[in-house]
């Protein structure tokens, strides 16, 4: 399995799907060359634009399969991105900002989440928390301004957790189930002295560690996805990255190297990218592939089989 950050992300509706369909975009054409060289059976994706019917999805999964990398199981929901709330969320005193958003998007479904695989997805089993209220994470740090919610009552009882989504998205394998937990975090940055966009990130990482405290399930998972959250360089609050990275359910293969070539000096080349399978596995190999012209972000990829088959 994999994943991959691709910026698959577009300045209006419409038009990843116009250049995927052109077949001239240097971007999607390395994008293409990436995955035929990693070849995985299933990748999760970031930062591709959502539309409801999966028009740009399927494309882009089209073209991948004339190119000989058939992924005919697919899965989108639709993100935070762009969701319009009709409020203040950023407390700059306008409304209508792409900050404004349940998740950051200059249109609804700008910056999506998407899934390709070559084996069938259980959709009516996914769990999407897309919706789930930020005040409603057990242990949460949602901003405060002078004693009380950052933006006021309005805003706190509104205010949705995830800027993407996170999702369990079950899979069935010739080795039995799977299920595959994603997300795409928040930058803990690009906001002000409250920290909004910082505890944010901490809180969306910190969701998978209530998530797994809870779950008695025993079927075999990854956590996969875009944290947004370096463990030793860059801004942000590390605790939430650190416990998930520590949590005796999961295995962290990779080492601390960056995932993603940033503007430097600052952010800088940063560790943002986690592939982490569940102990139920053994890794039997594992890398990174990279090309710029695809993405700023390097896919991420294991080979694994059941510990205890």
């Amino acid at each position: 399995m994999a994943t991959f950050n691709a910026e698959l992300i577009r300045k209006g509706p419409g038009l990843l799907l116009r250049d995927i369909t052109r077949g001239k975009d240097p971007q999607i054409a390395a994008f293409r060359a990436l995955l035929i060289k990693a070849r995985p059976d299933i990748i999760a994706l970031q930062g591709i634009d959502f539309d409801m019917r999966l028009t740009a999805l399927n494309a882009l999964a089209d073209d991948l399969a004339q190119a000989g990398l058939g992924y005919p199981h697919r899965f989108s929901a639709a993100p935070n991105a762009g969701q319009f709330t009709g409020l203040d969320l950023n407390g700059n005193g306008r409304r209508g900002d792409a900050d404004d958003a349940h998740g950051y998007g200059r249109f609804n479904g700008n910056g999506g989440m998407a899934i390709l695989s070559r084996y069938p997805v259980s959709l009516e089993a996914v769990e999407d928390y897309t919706t789930l209220l930020w005040r409603d994470l057990p242990g949460h740090i949602y901003p405060t301004a002078k004693g009380a919610p950052f933006g006021g009552q309005e805003v706190f009882d509104i205010h949705r957790l995830s800027s993407r989504g996170h999702w369990v998205v079950p899979i069935e394998t010739p080795d039995g189930p799977i299920r595959l937990m994603t997300f795409h975090a928040t930058p803990p940055v690009y906001d002000g002295p409250e920290d909004r966009n910082g505890r944010r990130n901490h809180d969306e990482v910190a969701f998978w560690s209530d998530y797994l405290s809870r779950d008695t399930t025993n079927t075999p998972f990854a956590i996969l996805g875009t944290a947004n959250i370096d463990p030793e360089r860059g801004s942000g609050r590390r605790e939430a990255i650190d416990a998930l990275l520590a949590n005796p359910l999961l295995q962290n293969p990779f080492d601390d190297s960056p995932t993603a070539d940033f503007k430097d000096p600052l952010p800088g080349d940063l560790r943002v990218d986690y592939l982490l399978p569940s102990t139920h596995w053994r890794v039997v190999d594992h890398g990174t592939l990279a090309d710029p012209e695809a993405s700023r972000h390097v896919l991420l990829w294991v080979d694994i089989t059941r510990a205890n088959p």
